[in-house]
């Protein structure tokens, strides 16, 4: 009679746990959309910040560049660092620190301070990133409930980047630009309580001390990494440009080599010799620079070839996010249906086909084009982005949940920053050429035209009537050329991505991996007033 009575309650007690997991993914994506959001919700408040601080070149690039770059240089540092003493309880600290940085962001009355502020939202970002996918890999041991997951999840990323800039722009209609940061503090007074009573905590096995040293370095290495890409993006082709570049691949080398010689590494690099991991975070990266360069190009282009406000450029980049949106929900379908391989293969092939398809743009609109290619676009990258992540995550052994985080979402910010510098470095070799001699206009109107469009449409305004309308013209026409290569070039990469996806395993394996229990709320408490 108690055996079955153990039986029956043990039965009550996982569905409890089953049905409190989904609740558990519900938390999850609020932090996530609170990253998300954060990342790119400034972006529309920059003309505001710098017309009421003032603030000087240098320190505007900071108050932009700051909050990524610290996020990316610390993603391994507290993912590694969750798996030693709780995720649950790193994420919550991510929490505390995300509120209280938000408020100093927004009282900020000097750059100086808005620039640090910045850098405290980098580090607890840097907190909670890692944490919701290595919980989220935790409490969803079988595969395919994890796959759906994950696809709820990047699909809740989509969102919050693309409702970003839009958020921004309502509240600056209304209220300061402060305001952009004060949406953040009742969604952290609400996750913080709420995360505390619902998230389970886990760990990994714990053997070992963690390697500080190594974290730190880990840590610089990045921050090189990540400011000299950026630098490089910028056009600094200088020493100061590249010496961080240099110096951070020289940390990380370093600490390659640390790692491989500890008994208990920080992050166990193992992890790369299994071609679905390695590959995966491969093709992260590849699907993360061909996004965002194409982004700040099809940006640019809307607003200075065809003269969209940021307003109808925001809108007209929504399908992007959309399209991405349901190939995220209905990611766990294909993957059980086409397995990982197929999967990011018809991912990279159908948003390289998009890609080909957006060079029929030209100088005049074509809105339905550009509905048609951005869909396919956002559907594209999303399955390779969702097949890769889960990929990686099951490949991952559940100590190294954290660690493992961890290296996808620093894949994806060093994709990112390749992006912006690679394509963009290819853009403006086929966009400055055109302008080396624009019949009519003088020799030094047509070298500074060739430095950006933006920057042409400046000269040809001082220069004004038909020269002016020349040189506009002309520049329009280099900018619409250097778009069409640029878009090729992406797509040649997204063919690379295709092919290294042939690595990946060709059906989904459904092996439960460990588990943490997930208690229901009611158990928490008690256990709480309990103690």
């Amino acid at each position: 009679m108690s055996g079955t009575t153990t039986a029956a309650a043990l039965r009550r007690r996982a569905a409890g746990a089953g049905a409190n997991r989904w609740v558990v993914l519900v938390v999850l994506c609020a932090s996530l959309l609170l990253v998300a959001v954060d990342a790119t919700v400034l972006h529309v408040a920059v003309p505001a910040v710098t017309e009421d601080l003032r603030p000087g070149g240098i320190e505007l690039l900071w108050i932009v560049d700051i909050y990524p770059l610290v996020c990316a240089s610390l993603l391994i540092l507290f993912g590694t660092l969750g798996d030693r003493v709780g995720r649950r309880r790193i994420l919550l600290l991510g929490y505390a620190l995300f509120g209280v940085a938000s408020a100093l962001a927004a009282l900020a009355d000097t750059a100086q301070v808005l620039i640090a502020a910045r850098a405290l939202l980098g580090v607890g970002g840097a907190m909670i990133m890692p944490a919701t996918l290595s919980i989220l890999r935790q409490v969803f041991p079988d595969r395919r409930e994890r796959a759906l997951a994950i696809g709820i999840w990047s699909a809740v990323a989509a969102v919050g980047a693309a409702v970003g800039p839009l958020l921004g722009g309502f509240l600056l209609e209304h209220f300061w630009w402060g305001s952009v940061f004060l949406v953040n503090i009742p969604l952290m007074l609400v996750s913080l309580p709420v995360g505390r009573l619902l998230l389970p905590e886990s760990k990994g096995d714990g053997r070992g001390p963690w390697d500080v040293v190594g974290a730190l370095m880990a840590a610089a290495g990045l921050f090189g990494m990540v400011l000299g890409v950026k630098r490089l993006g910028g056009g600094d082709l200088d020493v100061v440009g590249v010496l961080p570049l240099l110096v951070g691949g020289a940390l990380l080398a370093l600490f390659v080599r640390r790692q491989r010689r500890r008994a208990h590494p920080l992050v166990d690099l193992r992890m790369f010799a299994r071609p679905a991991f390695s590959t995966s975070v491969g093709c992260i990266v590849l699907a993360m620079l061909a996004l965002v360069g194409l982004e700040l190009i099809a940006a640019q282009y809307l607003q200075l070839v065809l003269g969209l406000s940021p307003l109808e450029t925001g809108l007209r980049l929504l399908p992007l996010t959309f399209a991405a949106m349901g190939a995220g929900l209905a990611g766990a379908r294909m993957l059980r249906r086409f397995g990982p391989r197929r999967m990011v293969c018809s991912g990279f092939f159908l948003t390289a086909f998009a890609v080909v398809l957006l060079t029929a743009m030209g100088g005049t609109d074509d809105p339905a084009l550009m509905l048609s290619g951005f869909v396919l676009l956002g559907f594209g990258l999303e399955t390779t982005l969702f097949g890769a992540y889960e990929s990686m995550l099951s490949e991952a052994p559940p100590e190294q949940a954290g660690g493992a985080a961890a290296i996808g979402e620093t894949s994806y910010q060093l994709g990112a920053g390749i992006g912006i510098a690679l394509l963009g470095t290819v853009m403006n070799a086929a966009y400055a050429p055109g302008l080396s001699s624009v019949p009519g206009v003088p020799a030094s109107a047509s070298a500074a035209a060739g430095n950006s469009l933006g920057e042409a449409y400046e000269v040809a305004g001082q220069l004004g009537g038909a020269a002016g309308e020349t040189l506009r013209a002309a520049a329009r026409d280099c900018f619409v050329h250097g778009l069409h290569v640029t878009l090729l070039v992406s797509a040649g990469l997204l063919l690379l991505g295709a092919v290294m996806a042939l690595r990946l395993p060709r059906t989904m394996s459904c092996e439960p991996a460990a588990a943490v229990e997930v208690p229901a709320p009611r158990e928490v408490a008690e256990s709480r007033v309990s103690a």
